[in-house]
């Protein structure tokens, strides 16, 4: 009898025991919520279970009592921590400096993860020069995971005179120092140059051949315009980005012709591997563009900011504004999540982010798709009604809580 009640109590000791264990199995699970994981081809209701800042399972139903926090996500889109492919955050204190070591900069973790970002790329802030004081300054202190498009610029995106000095646009020195920080320089840039020269074009062309990375261009702004058709057919190589997709610039031939009709080569352009970025900013969105364009079928293929002082405030706002305005103006909330997440991934040759793949930095953002009656304003102050708006509910970056707007990831204050 003794040894039958001791077997039962060892039972049942293990069987505590197995539970206490297995209530442990994650950190986190986010039950419920609809996943939308373009390269997994998630389209549906899951839970996601995360351990160690990393994803461990995605499933359709994981027990709530294999996790020590469970955070109910139903009625909610769950997706990978978004990836803002345009922004500006070598922020600083040198004066005339605009957006190299400057005011008009941003430090990252105030303006990302309250929009759901968990990466952000700084395009152009910084040249082989300086890339050393962005890194020290706000790469290893920020916890957003930034990136960096190197200008080809040697000092940087400081404006004015300094942007068009051709001799300081070094290809040899921008690809060397993209080699040594592989992965975390992802391109290069060029911007603001107002010549009619394409030699600009052509060393930012040579520094990202020369480091096997995508370039990006904010092109116009010569007397008389240089050749657009040019830029995307000849001059660009698939992979490389066009941004400011859908603006309409003194000195750049807009995507929209005067009839309203995108232009033939643009669609063509697309086809061969050019990425249209929608570089939203203070002054490159307008719907007169925009609305037409998204109608004939030419959607952007990576959603993004160029979040500064002079953007965040206007009509541009933060990332999900932007995307909002894509759903009110047609696109699916699948499609516009798809181009702030894996698209851009892929783009800048970093495909361990923009999903939700077990194994992967668990990056992970709540999304609410909200109803109701919203305006939206573009680069020219003119504004657009639409019934849908995301609204960022709660980001995790590796697995940490980083925002959380109404909590849904605390206990009660009374809760025993």
């Amino acid at each position: 009898m003794k040894n039958i009640l001791k077997n039962r109590n060892g039972v049942i000791l293990w069987l505590l025991v197995t539970s206490f264990l297995t209530a442990q199995d994650y950190d986190i699970l986010v039950k419920g919520g609809h996943v939308v994981d373009t390269k997994n081809n998630l389209d549906q209701v899951m839970d996601v279970a995360i351990k160690d800042g990393l994803i461990a399972k995605v499933d359709s139903k994981i027990p709530e009592n294999q996790a020590r926090t469970v955070i109910d996500a139903k009625g909610f889109i769950v997706a990978p921590g978004l990836l803002d492919i345009h922004g500006h955050n070598f922020f600083g204190t040198e004066e005339d400096s605009y957006l190299s070591n400057s005011f008009t900069s941003l430090p990252p973790d105030g303006f990302t993860f309250r929009s759901g970002v968990t990466t952000i790329v700084d395009v152009g802030g910084a040249g082989w020069k300086n890339f050393s004081i962005f890194k020290k300054q706000t790469i290893d202190n920020s916890k957003t995971r930034v990136l960096s498009f190197l200008n080809i610029i040697g000092s940087g995106m400081k404006g004015g005179a300094i942007e068009q000095n051709i001799e300081d646009m070094n290809p040899k020195m921008t690809a060397y120092v993209a080699k040594q920080y592989k992965g975390t320089i992802v391109g290069v840039k060029l911007a603001h140059y107002s010549g009619f020269d394409w030699e600009p074009v052509n060393r930012v062309v040579a520094a990202g051949t020369m480091a096997n990375i995508p370039v990006m261009i904010d092109f116009g702004g010569s007397e008389p315009e240089l050749s657009l058709e040019t830029l995307l057919m000849e001059k660009l190589r698939p992979g490389d980005i066009f941004t400011h997709a859908y603006a309409n610039v003194k000195g750049r031939t807009p995507v929209v012709d005067e009839n309203g009709r995108v232009r033939e080569y643009v669609f063509e352009a697309q086809k061969r591997g050019i990425v249209f970025d929608v570089g939203h900013g203070g002054g490159s969105f307008v719907y007169e563009q925009a609305i037409p364009a998204v109608n004939q079928g030419f959607l952007p293929n990576s959603v993004s900011t160029d979040l500064h002082t002079g953007s965040m405030n206007a009509g541009m706002k933060d990332i999900l504004n932007i995307m909002s305005k894509f759903i009110n103006m047609g696109m699916s909330a699948k499609q516009v999540i798809e181009c702030a997440t894996w698209n851009p991934a892929q783009y800048i040759k970093r495909t361990d982010l923009g999903h939700l793949t077990v194994g992967a930095a668990a990056d992970l953002t709540i999304l609410n798709l909200r109803k109701g009656n919203f305006g939206f304003i573009d680069s020219q102050g003119k504004k657009m009604i639409g019934d849908q708006k995301l609204e960022c509910e709660l980001t995790l970056r590796e697995g940490v809580v980083v925002w959380d707007l109404n909590g849904i990831s605390k206990p009660m204050w009374n809760a025993k």
